[in-house]
């Protein structure tokens, strides 16, 4: 699963690269967690925008108390799984979410440290996601998780469906037979830059909330 990721280009930045306007206010931070607002692009009629939502679609769980808060679904693990197929087929209802590195933990329980990954010459590249408007949290989204390539196998047998630039339209306004193969075709291990860091995988005072693969 992918439960960080990192924007660290300007607002600015981010909008020119997608050839969107610069959201006019959002509070999204440069790193970000499940549960909390992150920068994402989608498009309505034809005018792509840069807005802030919130990282993870809310759900409830049968188990849960009745006055528990909602788990984040922060990563989609099959788009045909009923949950996800819905907005899958509605190109209103996908996106593009920017980011400059994902991380993954890496090391013994209790000591894990930050695995960085980026896109080699991408200083902004784009994660396949979908989005929704909830009652509990507003807009919110979720990214696209595909098997691991070679690259980052050494540390996680899952990653994010990566974009090239030539394929956001693809994502955005294709066919749900056309996002499901671009789930299912990977991103090829030589674009792939690691890094890894002696940062705790936990910086935060406290922990990240449980997060959810579905």
């Amino acid at each position: 699963m992918c439960n960080l990721y990192t924007v660290r280009p300007s607002r600015d930045e981010v909008a020119a690269h997608f050839g969107v306007r610069a959201a006019s206010t959002s509070n999204a931070p440069e790193e970000v967690y499940p549960g909390t607002p992150g920068l994402v692009v989608r498009e309505t009629e034809g005018v792509r925008q840069l807005q802030s939502m919130t990282w993870g679609w809310p759900l409830r769980l049968k188990s849960m108390a009745p006055t528990s808060k909602p788990k984040p679904v922060n990563n989609i693990a099959d788009l045909r799984k009923p949950m996800w197929i819905g907005a899958a087929r509605k190109p209103s209802a996908r996106c593009l979410i920017p980011l400059s590195g994902f991380a993954e933990a890496e090391g013994a329980k209790g000591a894990k440290t930050r695995t960085w990954f980026s896109v080699k010459g991408q200083p902004i590249f784009a994660w396949a996601g979908l989005w929704r408007d909830s009652a509990e949290w507003g807009p919110v989204y979720s990214g696209v998780m595909t098997d691991c390539n070679e690259a980052i196998r050494p540390v996680h047998d899952r990653m994010p469906v990566l974009l090239m630039p030539d394929e956001y339209d693809r994502w955005l306004n294709g066919v749900f037979e056309d996002v499901v193969a671009i789930q299912d075709k990977g991103f090829p291990s030589d674009l792939i830059e690691m890094r890894r860091t002696e940062e705790p995988w936990i910086k935060r005072t406290r922990a990240p909330e449980p997060t959810l693969l579905l």
